[in-house]
Parts: C-alpha cells; structure tokens; sequence
C-alpha cells in the first residue's frame, strides 16, 4: 500500500490474530523506522523486542504483578496525561473512551469490565510480538518527540506489511517490572510497550475509528490567499 492509505487506515489495535509475524518483517520494520527525524542525528530510541516463549514468560510475570491490583493506579515513571485534564484534550480522551467501551458494549457503570479491558494492555491484546521502546533519561524534550516520530515510522511501516499495531504507553506504569525482566540499564527509561501483528479487524475493539480534529481547530494559515 501507498505512504497515504498506510496513514490513514492506521489503528490502534486492541485485538490481533493468533498468527506469527515473520522475524525478517520485524527486523525491516526496526531498521527501516531509523529513517525518522532526528535532531543532530541524535536518534534516540533503544528496542527491545520479543516473542515466542520470551514473550509468554514476560507476560506471566505481568500477569502475576496486577492479579491482585489495579494497574490503572500504579504511578507511572513520566506523567502519561497531565493532571487534570483539561479543554478539548480532556473532551476528547473522554469521548474516545466512550467509543471503546460502548464498542465492547461495556457499560461507564461496568467497573470489572472496564478493569478487564485495561489489563488486556499487558497482554498486548493478543500480539504475537512485543516490542519496548526506551530512551536515555539524560535526552531532553526534543529527543522525545523524536522518539515519537520513530515510533509513528514504525506503525506505519507495519501497514505497509499488512500488519497493525498498538502503541502503549500503559506499560509505563509497570515501568520496574519490564526493567526488572529486560535488565535495563540504569540509564534507560522506558517510554512504551508496542503491539505488531496481524490485527482482527472485525473484533469490535477495532471496528471504531477514532474522530480527529477539524482543520480549523488546530492549523491556522497565513499568506496563503
């Protein structure tokens, strides 16, 4: 497919097909992804990616950490969303939320059903691979929003693969967990979790498409007329 339907048909894939992904197709999804903008060339991002047994053991750890906890409380390492939230930013967080549960026809009243939908989060709802995203803590603001274009190069070079994927900045809450199974050095923080493979587009989680911004809410031109 075209740069532009890649962009456009992008989702955020909250259910996949039990199906592998060739490891040949993660490692050019990785390394053709490095063609992001890069400030000074900076290129700040670490990978860690896995699969197979790796990834199920991995999953049993997490699994075990909020069996007997709401993951939802768990303090992050960096704040996710700003507190409070606020404006339109807060007006759409909401209104996405309402997508997804109705979608999943999971009530605002339905507490167990909204815990059990989050927790999927640390499943990577079902992805076959699994990637963390880190980055050097001593980076500043720049280099994050570089990292936030790597990640987006990754996404939309997994369409082009025929494949979706799910960003998830949920792990951050289980920020010492991942460390703690990955060893990561001292100096690494990580940013995200990153679900890859062959999304279920027909599961109701992914039969919704998220409403954007009108132009003129955001973009404002000048010496165009």
């Amino acid at each position: 497919m075209d740069v532009f339907e890649a962009v456009d048909s992008r989702i955020a894939c909250r259910a996949f097909l039990d199906k592998p992904v060739d490891l040949k197709i993660v490692k050019e999804i990785i390394v053709r992804a490095q063609r992001a903008a890069s400030g000074g060339n900076l290129q700040s991002w670490n990978v860690y990616a896995l699969t197979g047994k790796p990834l199920a053991e991995f999953k049993a750890v997490a699994a075990k950490r909020i069996a007997n906890e709401d993951p939802r409380h768990i303090k992050p390492e960096y704040p996710i969303y700003p507190e409070p939230m606020f404006g339109a930013y807060k007006e759409r967080r909401e209104e996405h939320g309402v997508q997804l549960y109705g979608s999943l026809g999971i009530g605002r009243d339905d507490a167990a059903g909204r815990l059990g939908q989050y927790k999927k989060n640390f499943e990577f709802f079902g992805a076959p691979v699994a990637l963390f995203v880190t980055i050097d803590r001593r980076l500043g603001p720049g280099q994050w929003a570089d990292l936030g274009g790597y990640i987006h190069a990754m996404a939309f070079l997994a369409r082009g693969y025929g494949l979706d994927t799910c960003p998830q900045e949920a792990w951050a809450r289980l920020y010492d967990t991942v460390g703690e199974f990955l060893k990561l050095p001292a100096n690494e923080m990580l940013f995200c979790g990153f679900a890859i493979g062959y999304g279920d587009r027909k599961h109701k989680a992914n039969d919704f498409r998220s409403p954007r911004a009108e132009l003129h809410e955001f973009c404002k031109f000048y010496g165009f007329d």
